[in-house]
């Protein structure tokens, strides 16, 4: 007997909590959710650099990443807006589908990351997984690292990731790892302070994302599932390049920043 098509509509208008009871929230330092009466706040309000904000909700907390509920086929939509402009929001921020690979919400294994979302990472932040894509800004990706062509690729990176350093051989070298991590990203040129309509269609061969029913990315590096849907906004920077630099820290940010949510829907379509 086929199961019934898993369905999540939301438009926080009824909730008299802040979130649906589809989802668990998830709160950290100056980091909050206001539930405005029509719409869902992230907030993060003078953020420290010694400190993790985050507000978030997901609806992954205390499972197994087996149970994880979403696989493609599938389709999101999130209307969506935000206090600050790309390059003033700090921190990052975003929503979509990853597998929680570094137990931010339960004690699991730390796995290699699967995810494709929008997502916005603020300067000085530099994740530079996209040839000619910046490290950071209003994006759309897709990354799936847990596949065969990656572990094939790995005991070569200690002679690779030097040479990344010599522009010309990371031209040329570069895009081999990155069809190796599922790596596909867009620039999304849409104001981040207004209304829009951000919708991924996620299918076993193919994502495509849209933004008000205009396609900013569709590529084949579709991640495979099971994954945990997350809507957040926190206070992180991360560099981490394929020359060889990592940086992990937390920014200040005086004042209050938010994410608003109206409505959000995630409904498994035909494949």
């Amino acid at each position: 007997m086929a199961r019934d098509r898993l369905v999540v509509r939301e438009d926080f208008e009824a909730s008299s909590a802040p979130a649906g009871a589809h989802w668990s929230t998830y709160a950290l330092g100056n980091g909050g959710l206001e539930h405005t009466g029509s719409t869902l706040r992230f907030v993060n309000t003078d953020t420290m650099p010694r400190q993790i904000s985050n507000a978030q909700i997901d609806d992954y907390q205390g499972l197994r990443r087996r149970e994880f509920l979403w696989r493609p086929p599938l389709k999101m939509a999130v209307r969506a807006r935000f206090s600050h402009p790309a390059g003033e929001l700090s921190g990052t921020a975003g929503f979509g589908f990853w597998n929680d690979p570094f137990m931010m919400t339960g004690k699991r294994w730390p796995s290699l990351p699967r995810a494709t979302w929008f997502f916005y990472a603020s300067p000085p932040s530099n994740m530079k997984l996209a040839l000619g894509v910046l490290g950071h800004g209003w994006k759309v990706a897709t990354l799936d690292a847990i596949r065969l062509p990656f572990f094939l690729l790995l005991p070569t990176a200690p002679i690779a990731v030097p040479l990344m350093n010599i522009h010309p051989l990371y031209r040329a070298l570069w895009p081999l790892a990155q069809r190796a991590i599922g790596v596909s990203e867009a620039q999304i040129e849409a104001d981040m302070c207004e209304w829009h309509t951000y919708c991924v269609e996620w299918r076993k061969d193919l994502v495509r994302f849209d933004v008000d029913d205009g396609t900013v990315l569709e590529c084949v590096t579709s991640p495979k599932g099971p994954l945990g849907c997350v809507i957040w906004l926190d206070n992180q920077c991360l560099v981490a390049t394929p020359w060889g630099r990592f940086r992990y820290r937390w920014l200040a940010s005086p004042g209050r920043q938010w994410m608003e949510i109206d409505t959000l829907s995630i409904e498994e379509i035909d494949s």
